[in-house]
């Protein structure tokens, strides 16, 4: 075999191993999705939170099936001010969340059917395995970027407002 031959598979086997490298870290992230190409943000809707402070407003995705709820907003980065998700339990019971993949810090409101809050879990650590408890049993399940629920003092009792939680509640 030639040096020139030799050279030019080297280089070869080089392009083919950087081709590579660059292809687990778009996908993989290091570690990390670094993008949201997995969990992208999906449509909004409106819900508000009436607490003793006054009514305050958000635009969240909805997730209402085994995949969005199981999904969440894992691998996301940063979760804008005034946004967040709400699961649809699909029935009324006790449920435990999680932060495992979830990068940035939560408040988990639970509330029942008709609409009410029934626990606040507030600054939710990220990328924990530790369960956080419903405490009885709800239907939806609100996730806000922390500090919120300490800003607008949600505390037990709220009504939380929503065109799924409405009709729900019979409202």
């Amino acid at each position: 075999m030639s040096e020139v031959t030799s050279w030019r598979l080297l280089i070869r086997a080089l392009a083919a191993g950087l081709v590579a490298a660059i292809a687990i870290l778009y996908f993989f992230g290091n570690g990390s999705n670094a993008s949201q190409g997995d969990n992208p943000v999906g449509p909004r809707s409106n819900l508000s939170i009436e607490t003793s402070t006054g009514v305050y407003p958000y635009q969240v995705e909805v997730a209402d099936n085994d995949e969005s709820r199981s999904r969440g907003l894992m691998f996301r980065r940063s979760i804008e001010h005034g946004t967040g998700m709400l699961f649809d339990m699909g029935m009324t019971r006790d449920v435990a969340f999680w932060m495992h993949n979830t990068f940035v810090p939560l408040d988990i409101i639970f509330i029942s059917d008709a609409g009410r809050v029934v626990s606040v879990a507030r600054g939710a650590k990220p990328q924990s395995d530790m369960r956080i408890p419903s405490g009885s049993p709800v239907r939806f399940v609100l996730e806000i970027p922390t500090p919120e629920a300490k800003r607008i003092d949600v505390s037990v009792g709220d009504l939380v407002r929503h065109p799924i939680i409405d009709a729900v509640a019979g409202r």
